[in-house]
């Protein structure tokens, strides 16, 4: 089939198998450019590996320190008539590379959450690697159903306490318009914290710690996003926000329930990017189009590969990384500077539909949206009759 982007208000729904391996190319091509990450980490297991900064970490991982990795994911596999998902074609295209570098790598396709998928991976880790020295939590899914009692939970993207009016973009409609959302009640609160918060982390290295699995001075992160003013009404102070909270909660109690292995757990705020979870988010798109405008044009811009390389290399394997008050790794510093943000702000005070391919940078926006899913990358052919079904 010759495929090109379906594109369906804030989702794509087909995947360009040549599009995504030439993206995990690219990747790669850029860690291996900075030079071998040395000492750790040597086997890694990374909880939600197919796309984004997970994606990022299994190929950081691999490529710049050489390490063993296992993933997790849930992704739709290819048919002769449909296209699989982005992060399936990922993963083969990683699969493939990792076979071709003779590294080792394994995935396993289900749901992250379950009892019988944290079972599945401790069995392969016993097989093959022996112990984890890191562990890279990084599921992004919009609900969840608990392992214990069968509840199925969802999450909201929703203000707290009182109704916000605020400015966003319609992608589909190409229009900047305000937007009211009204406030969360307290059963979605608690619905959003169940899905996104720490709980499932705990449990990955609670059943991990148990099956005596997990290496002295192993060391896990969380990743998160915790940005400032103009994306705190829906995102810092809303539903998300409390969730990110509770990953707060987890990592002092991991750090506290296994001192006696010196485990080193730790929540990662990154930088504002285009993934599939953000561009559902209400007001990201407007934000990130003008911080991406922001960002470019005072040459302080990074992607989701460089975020990673950054955070392994300077942050998350040093011995005494340095942390903010609430004991986090942060690397989205740049971004979040009062100077960046001052005219962050300027920008979305002016923003209209008049001026707003002046401002904004969608087009930024909008091509690493469409190579999210393998689309828009000149060394690509999309004129190419090509068969979906590709394997791991």
């Amino acid at each position: 089939m010759i495929i090109k982007p379906k594109v369906r208000g804030f989702i794509c729904t087909n995947a360009h198998p040549k599009g995504c391996a030439h993206s995990v190319r690219e990747q790669i091509k850029y860690t291996q450019s900075l030079g071998a990450i040395n000492n750790e980490p040597k086997n890694v297991l990374v909880i939600g590996c197919s796309t984004g900064y997970g994606l990022a970490s299994r190929i950081v991982s691999a490529f710049g320190a050489g390490a063993k990795t296992l993933g997790v994911c849930f992704e739709k596999e290819p048919t002769e008539r449909k296209t699989g998902t982005a992060g399936w074609y990922n993963t083969a295209a990683f699969h493939q590379e990792a076979k071709n570098a003779g590294l080792y790598s394994r995935t396993i396709n289900g749901d992250a959450f379950s009892h019988q998928n944290k079972a599945d991976v401790i069995d392969i880790i016993k097989q093959d690697l022996g112990k984890i020295d890191l562990v890279i939590y990084s599921l992004a899914s919009p609900r969840r159903t608990d392992p214990d009692t069968g509840e199925a939970y969802l999450s909201t993207l929703k203000p707290v306490g009182e109704q916000v009016t605020t400015k966003t973009f319609d992608t589909s409609k190409k229009l900047v318009h305000e937007i009211t959302i009204e406030s969360a009640s307290q059963d979605e609160i608690d619905s959003t914290v169940k899905v996104m918060g720490g709980e499932d982390w705990q449990l990955w290295l609670n059943a991990m710690s148990k099956a005596g699995v997990l290496s002295e001075n192993c060391i896990t992160t969380a990743y998160t996003y915790i940005g400032k003013e103009l994306t705190w009404p829906i995102y810092g102070h809303a539903t998300i926000g409390k969730a990110k909270e509770d990953l707060d909660r987890a990592a002092g109690e991991l750090n506290s329930d296994y001192a006696d292995l010196a485990l080193k757990a730790y929540v990662t705020s990154l930088k504002a990017v285009v993934t599939q979870a953000s561009s559902a988010i209400p007001v990201m798109p407007l934000y990130i189009s003008l911080m991406y405008q922001v960002m470019k044009d005072e040459n302080c811009h990074e992607g989701v590969i460089e975020q990673i390389n950054k955070l392994f290399r300077g942050h998350l394997l040093n011995d005494d990384p340095t942390l903010d008050e609430a004991q986090r790794l942060r690397l989205d510093g740049v971004e979040t500077n009062d100077e960046i943000q001052s005219i962050i702000k300027t920008a979305w005070q002016k923003v209209n539909n008049d001026n707003f391919d002046e401002l904004a940078d969608y087009a930024g926006y909008h091509q690493d949206f469409l190579r999210l899913f393998g689309f828009d990358f000149d060394e690509v052919d999309y004129e190419e009759d090509l068969d979906p079904m590709v394997s791991w």
